[in-house]
């Protein structure tokens, strides 16, 4: 009897919880709030200052991928690191060589007065600033003349036409002086031309002298022969060989093109050649001896182990064959009067004016900054293409 009565109590009581009404899960979020993790807002004040520094770290990279790291304590002072080390960084970076040009400008302010020579005295940096300016001006003197020249001819082929509609039109091309920006601008397509050549021969022969103890043994002596013979001495056999070769009644390139790029060519594949041979050498061997084993083809370990594994040293061969290059064009268009800077400064020079002085030193200074700037940007391209810090 007592059991059954526990029974008949345990059953009540399941259906009095049976029967009890469940609350809504929302009553129960209001009963029971969940706690939520706070908002923290981002002051708005804040975001342009995470644009600006991500800006900076971006010019700073440029900068530095460029080789113009003279202006990056400048980009940290920005970002407010350490004033003191910055400032010190750009007075030793910029402030010192700066000091350094404006003595060079004075001490040759002061002792060109005292010089005289049989083209007169020799010019200031004022003097060349203004032959600077004249020879812009002479550009676009001759650009003007050159842009009526066409019009000229638009104007008469038009008016032809509209007496007959079928007539046969020619234009024809000018052929005024070239200018001082003319020159630079085919010195530089010269100076290109020969150093493409000169890559295209110099990195193959480079790797094939690394790779092969041998093929360098052979060709070593031929490199050290050739290599520090003057472009004086090139050009005239260059010359000869492209009169007697190269013969055509409609020639695509120059006479005087080919000389010159030529010329830059021989003269300047050499440093390619050796730093391309010693950072094809010095790949460490375990990376030749796993591709061994993996028996890997051949096109496959040359450009997936062997190119971007000495890409640092044929880089710094050739940063110095495009130098070498344009060194030697210089030489090349003054011997062979070539179209070209050297040209021009061989004429200025056989001019003989009171001007001449001054647009010599204007090219002079011209050739060192193409200089530099074609140095800058191999360094550019070294630092994009190589597996380098930067």
């Amino acid at each position: 009897m007592s059991s059954q009565r526990a029974e008949g109590l345990s059953m009540k009581s399941n259906h009095a919880v049976l029967a009890t009404p469940q609350p809504e899960p929302a009553a129960v979020a209001a009963e029971h709030p969940v706690a939520k993790p706070p908002v923290v807002d981002r002051p708005v004040s804040s975001r342009p200052a995470v644009r600006r520094r991500v800006s900076l770290d971006r010019l700073h990279s440029v900068l530095g991928m460029l080789g113009l790291g003279l202006f990056n304590p400048m980009i940290r002072l920005a970002r407010g690191e350490n004033p003191r080390a910055q400032l010190q960084e750009l007075w030793k970076e910029l402030g010192a060589p700066l000091i350094a040009i404006a003595l060079f400008l004075f001490a040759w302010s002061r002792l060109s007065d005292g010089i005289e020579t049989s083209l007169g005295k020799i010019p200031g940096p004022t003097a060349v600033w203004t032959q600077a300016g004249s020879l812009w001006t002479d550009h676009q003197a001759e650009r003007r003349k050159e842009q009526e020249f066409y019009s000229r001819q638009e104007k008469r082929i038009a008016e032809r036409l509209a007496r007959d509609p079928g007539a046969d039109t020619t234009i024809r091309k000018y052929t005024g002086k070239p200018t001082y920006i003319d020159q630079i601008g085919t010195s530089l397509k010269t100076v290109f031309t020969g150093f493409l050549l000169a890559t295209l021969v110099a990195v193959p022969v480079g790797i094939l002298c690394g790779l092969s103890s041998s093929i360098n043994a052979a060709l070593n002596p031929l490199i050290q022969i050739f290599k520090p013979v003057s472009p004086l001495a090139w050009l005239p056999i260059v010359t000869m060989l492209v009169s007697a070769l190269y013969v055509s009644s409609d020639p695509v390139f120059a006479k005087s093109f080919l000389n010159s790029a030529i010329t830059v060519m021989l003269c300047s594949l050499w440093p390619t050649i050796i730093n391309t041979s010693l950072g094809v050498a010095s790949i460490d061997k375990d990376l030749l001896n796993v591709a061994k084993v993996l028996q890997l083809p051949w096109p496959v370990r040359l450009f997936k182990l062997i190119v971007p594994s000495s890409l640092p040293l044929i880089f710094t061969g050739l940063r110095l064959s495009l130098s070498v290059g344009w060194m030697v064009l210089i030489a090349a268009e003054m011997l062979a009067q070539n179209p070209g800077l050297g040209k021009f400064v061989w004429d200025e020079f056989q001019n003989g004016s009171s001007a001449s002085l001054g647009r010599i030193m204007v090219a002079v200074f011209t050739i060192g900054f193409i200089g530099f700037l074609l140095d800058r940007i191999m360094l550019a391209l070294q630092n994009v293409f190589s597996f380098g810090r930067r």
